[in-house]
């Protein structure tokens, strides 16, 4: 059996288009991120009620349903691979610089949002580097990004994406560990 073809940015922004959402595909997709690395179950509860979004009395077809379960799936499987294969769901590399700068704000302002639905138990076990890793998805989320000579501005997201990336998955695996003893001994 093939697996199933991955749900591209293009697509997820067509379903959030239809169902008239006030939020991006990248938010719609850093949201969902955020709630899985933050603990996040959805159970059988729809992604749009799990997450808080109104599609303004629109009922959700069938087929934007189906995208957005296959879009669940993928995010879960892509945030705990091995083989660190998580991407952020972005305009493509042929988009113009700012929309993809911005997406990916949206994307860290979606992640932070979410993160805080997963689960009240995630936020106070974490690390101080994914304290850290929190604080700057924050200082990201919160820019206003100005744009002065390309291959600078490129070089630069390119970092910030990595960041971003490597991020989520390090918050999706330290929140995914089953609680451990505390290595800090009383005596």
């Amino acid at each position: 059996m093939a697996a199933p073809e991955l749900i591209g940015y293009d697509e997820l922004d067509d379903v959030i288009a239809h169902l008239r959402l006030a939020i991006s595909a990248s938010e719609v997709h850093g949201s969902l991120c955020g709630f899985l690395a933050g603990n996040g179950r959805l159970g059988r509860r729809p992604l749009l009620e799990v997450l808080h979004l109104d599609a303004g009395g629109i009922t959700v077809g069938g087929t934007d349903q189906a995208v957005l379960d296959q879009l669940v799936r993928q995010s879960e499987a892509e945030l705990a691979d091995p083989e660190l294969g998580f991407e952020p769901l972005l305009p493509a590399d042929d988009r113009p610089l700012p929309e993809r700068a911005d997406a990916l704000v949206d994307w860290c302002r979606g992640f932070l949002g979410g993160f805080g639905l997963g689960g009240p138990d995630a936020h106070g076990r974490l690390s101080d580097e994914s304290k850290e890793v929190m604080r700057d998805l924050g200082a990201i989320a919160a820019s206003s990004l100005d744009f002065g000579d390309e291959d600078e501005d490129e070089d630069a997201l390119i970092e910030v994406h990595e960041f971003v990336r490597m991020g989520a998955m390090l918050l999706f695996t330290e929140c995914h560990i089953p609680n451990q003893p505390s290595s800090n001994t009383l005596h």
